[in-house]
């Protein structure tokens, strides 16, 4: 049986999250800049037309990856983290169908999921740094949602990942083929 560095898949994972991020960042940057740096352009050009199976491959990825954090790892999830997993799981599926339908509708009911994954993933982040936050009872006595299972390059944490995650589908969603503007 081939064992798997885990802090290599740590790395891994946290290095995804980083560029979904900044993927998501550059397609903002464009809206913001009403498509006139012509490299973000160009950017949102080439994405559009991949937006939806993009979004797909980003929640499959996210899913997968907290199927091997929690399965394979043995990092135990929390309240919060399970709350995360509902949005995050149910978008994966209705993605991968959404592509495969070459459904562009799809952003209208993969939004609220998203946007719902993306408050529970900033909370649960915020409640990392600063357990004090965590003054409502969410989470359970057995496994804490403080616990921060690690942190890859100073901040990268499980939340933070889903965060990205949801932000990236988020952004995706809002890119449009230039024939659909």
């Amino acid at each position: 049986m081939v064992r798997v560095n885990q802090r290599a898949v740590q790395l891994f994972f946290s290095l995804l999250a980083l560029i979904a991020l900044s993927g998501a960042v550059l397609l903002v940057l464009d809206r913001l800049t009403g498509g006139t740096v012509r490299l973000l352009r160009q950017l949102r050009d080439g994405v559009a037309p991949i937006a939806v199976p993009l979004a797909a491959l980003v929640a499959v990825t996210s899913m997968v990856g907290s199927l091997y954090f929690s399965e394979v790892a043995n990092l135990v999830p929390c309240t919060l983290c399970w709350y995360q997993r509902i949005p995050m799981y149910a978008l994966a599926v209705i993605l991968v169908v959404a592509a495969i339908r070459r459904d562009r509708g799809v952003r209208f009911y993969a939004w609220p999921l998203a946007i719902i994954g993306a408050v529970i993933s900033t909370y649960h982040y915020l409640v990392e740094w600063w357990p004090e936050l965590e003054s409502e009872g969410v989470c359970s006595m057995t496994v804490s949602c403080t616990i921060v299972w690690f942190r890859r390059l100073g901040f990268v944490t499980l939340p933070f990942m889903a965060l990205c995650g949801f932000l990236a589908v988020i952004v995706l969603l809002t890119c449009r083929p230039e024939e659909e503007r």
